[in-house]
């Protein structure tokens, strides 16, 4: 039986306004942690597919568990909700929504979780999570704004040519520091775009990175490229990037 420590969770759901999305809104739920207090500061992840990580990842649970029972530092969690309509569009780099969005990440939802929460605003403190081209997404946030982002947990990530392409051409990524990890079995995914071998994406995305300097957590596990094999992935990529209080 779940502890009932793990799910007296506090989850906030919000709206922040924009000017950049043709929606004018976007819906977010945010975690915060046990002991949460206003006149201290967390370092936050950021996850796409907010309400996926939420409802399928338990992202949230896992927290609480790493929290009390681990002593890993207190953190706060903002999910962003996506309309599976027009996802594709929004987070692969070659979608016609994708700018739009990443403007406003950077620009409307940034400003508006660090007027309203206590999280902290150095880029070391800050982490972009995503499954699938919810890892893409999170990864090209990062790549266009590194002053702001030098941190990815990217689960299967969906790097096709046009991701790979972009990172070919870039210099140095020292700064980048990414935990990669794809299921064995994602070796021929039906998407929405085409079947895809997500192991050798993966593969040649990590080559890509390496010859850049970038620092990465590469693993290949069994596994589907589904909410059943990331979920169990979820409390390493928390671990890897936030440490103990």
């Amino acid at each position: 039986m779940t502890d009932a420590r793990y799910l007296k969770r506090t989850i906030l759901k919000s709206t922040v306004t924009s000017n950049i999305l043709p929606e004018g809104s976007r819906n977010l739920r945010i975690y915060l942690p046990p002991g949460y207090n206003e006149i201290l500061s967390y370092p936050v992840i950021y996850c796409q597919d907010g309400e996926d990580f939420f409802n399928f990842g338990r992202i949230a649970t896992t927290a609480q568990e790493l929290i009390l029972d681990e002593g890993i530092e207190p953190f706060i969690i903002v999910g962003v909700d996506v309309d599976k309509s027009v996802r594709t569009s929004e987070y692969s780099p070659d979608g016609l929504k994708h700018q739009a969005y990443v403007d406003f990440f950077v620009e409307e939802l940034l400003p508006y979780i660090e007027e309203h929460y206590p999280v902290r605003t150095t880029p070391e403190e800050r982490v972009l999570a995503g499954d699938s081209l919810g890892g893409t997404v999170s990864l090209h946030i990062a790549l266009q704004n590194p002053d702001l982002f030098t941190k990815v947990m990217s689960m299967s990530g969906a790097f096709y040519g046009a991701s790979q392409n972009i990172v070919a051409t870039l210099g140095d990524l020292e700064w980048l520091d990414i935990f990669m990890i794809v299921g064995l079995q994602e070796e021929a995914y039906e998407t929405d775009t085409g079947v895809y071998n997500f192991v050798q994406l993966n593969r040649e995305m990590k080559h890509l990175l390496e010859e850049r300097d970038a620092k990465i957590f590469y693993e290949e596990k069994d596994g589907r490229h589904q909410w059943g094999f990331w979920q169990k992935e979820v409390p390493a990529a928390i671990r890897y990037f936030i440490p103990e209080g």
